[in-house]
């Protein structure tokens, strides 16, 4: 009876080619990302054992890191956030210092657990840039743009330094990927795009900003310049004005609580910090190299006779003044920091050995070629040229004034990933055409973003 009932019941439906297609790109994002902790694990393990038997010294870059890393233990501690004397309390950003605080929590005062959290939490890029790839292009695109990420080798030696730009990557990329939604909904030709719909994607991309800015200060310049991007590029530009001012809202709301922090203990309101004019004059001074060195702030000892908010002040116009006084040195620095930016191996003295200057050429050179040949086959697309290439190209004009250097172009490639990825995508379809064997299409987008062609 029970032979007979087993074998009269109905079989599962097979599933269908989307389906199979979906249940593909899933497994192969699993592995992706797999591959892509294991590895930034790795390197935290080498890195803190160079660190403790090779180098002797408690940070790979000293001197930011030496600061986050004494926050973080102020804030561990509960304990006023503030450095040096006398004290800077309005300094750095928190978001840094906040991350190693919850390691230090967690796990005790062990920079080798907190450098294990950053390559756990930075691994984060990895789906991310599959998300912003698939919503832009295709699944196959998202899928090959995650490959890349995962195996980058300067994304992976880097996500377990101490410092703020690989946690950045991951927070821009989720502002990012928060607004591709819009760009869809406002290049649309219908009539009326769901008013609720926008209005949370707004809100995303402003709150996902402010943490963004919570990091790195730097980027709550680039939010303003997106809004109007957006305002330019959308068909719908009174919704797109909508947006712009959610946005706004959004970022300014959510960095309200330490632009007050900032009012009580220094008396001046600002929603970043009061260190832009010493980092514009290492920038734009006439000793200035385009490469950080910051001797110049202890040797004016202006801390000692003045506030933060007046030595900031100090500094922003000693700049200007530079500027004022020297047009071609100015320009000839601008020079000298947009080579640094887009050098292709790393600046600093410690890395000149051979090894490091081709393992990092061989890996930035193929990216940014595919990248070009990428963009210029999606040309047209002028949204997801905005998202993938205006991060990279921001923080080169913005390093062509400030100081510059390869660390500082590192978060704009994991969105230049996805136009990487389309790139490669077309030279196997003008090579080879498809992958028959593998179910995913490496040469046309697929037709739903979610999962490839169905």
């Amino acid at each position: 009876m029970s032979t007979d009932t087993a074998s009269n019941s109905p079989e599962p439906p097979p599933r269908s080619n989307c389906e199979r297609r979906e249940a593909c790109v899933r497994r192969w994002l699993w592995w992706i990302v797999g591959l892509g902790l294991l590895l930034r694990v790795v390197a935290a393990v080498g890195l803190q054992y160079q660190l403790d038997h090779r180098w002797q010294r408690e940070f790979l870059i000293e001197g930011d890191a030496n600061g986050y890393w004494e926050l973080g233990q102020r804030l561990a501690r509960g304990e006023s956030f503030q450095l040096y004397e006398p004290p800077r309390r309005v300094l750095r950003m928190p978001g840094f210092p906040a991350v190693i605080a919850a390691s230090i929590r967690m796990f005790g005062d062990h920079k080798f657990a907190a450098r294990l959290l950053l390559a756990v939490v930075c691994s984060a890029g990895i789906p991310l840039c599959y998300w912003l790839g698939t919503t832009l292009h295709s699944a196959e695109t998202g899928l090959i743009a995650a490959g890349l990420t995962a195996i980058a080798p300067v994304l992976i030696a880097f996500s377990p330094v101490l410092l703020t730009e690989s946690l950045f990557a991951v927070l821009m990329l989720s502002s990012l990927a928060c607004a591709v939604p819009l760009g869809g909904l406002l290049q649309s030709r219908e009539k009326s795009p769901q008013m609720t719909v926008v209005a949370l994607w707004s809100v995303l991309t402003g709150v996902m900003s402010a943490l963004a800015v919570y990091v790195k200060p730097s980027w709550i310049l680039a939010v303003p310049g997106f809004c109007v991007l957006l305002l330019l590029l959308a068909r719908q530009r009174g919704t797109a004005l909508f947006c712009s001012v959610l946005i706004m809202t959004s970022l300014v709301l959510a960095l309200l609580p330490w632009g007050l922090r900032n009012q009580r203990v220094s008396g001046h309101f600002t929603l970043t910090t009061f260190w832009m004019g010493p980092s514009l004059y290492d920038g734009l001074n006439p000793d200035a190299t385009g490469d950080s060195d910051m001797t110049f702030f202890d040797r004016d000892g202006l801390m000692n006779s003045m506030s933060e908010y007046e030595v900031d002040r100090h500094y922003r116009k000693a700049a200007l003044e530079f500027v004022k006084q020297h047009p071609g040195r100015t320009l000839e620095l601008v020079g000298i920091k947009f080579a640094r930016y887009w050098n292709p191996w790393p600046n600093a003295p410690q890395f000149t050995h051979p090894t490091v200057r081709i393992a990092t050429s061989l890996a930035f050179l193929p990216l940014l070629l595919l990248a070009i040949y990428g963009g210029w086959e999606v040309r047209q697309d002028r949204w997801l040229l905005v998202l993938t290439v205006a991060p990279i190209l921001y923080f080169c004009a913005l390093h062509c004034v400030f100081v510059s250097s390869l660390r500082y172009r590192l978060p704009g490639e994991y969105p230049l990933m996805v136009l990487a990825a389309i790139g490669l995508q077309t030279l196997w379809r003008t090579w080879r055409g498809t992958l028959p064997t593998t179910g995913i299409n490496m040469g046309q987008p697929s037709a739903s973003p979610g999962g490839g062609a169905c």
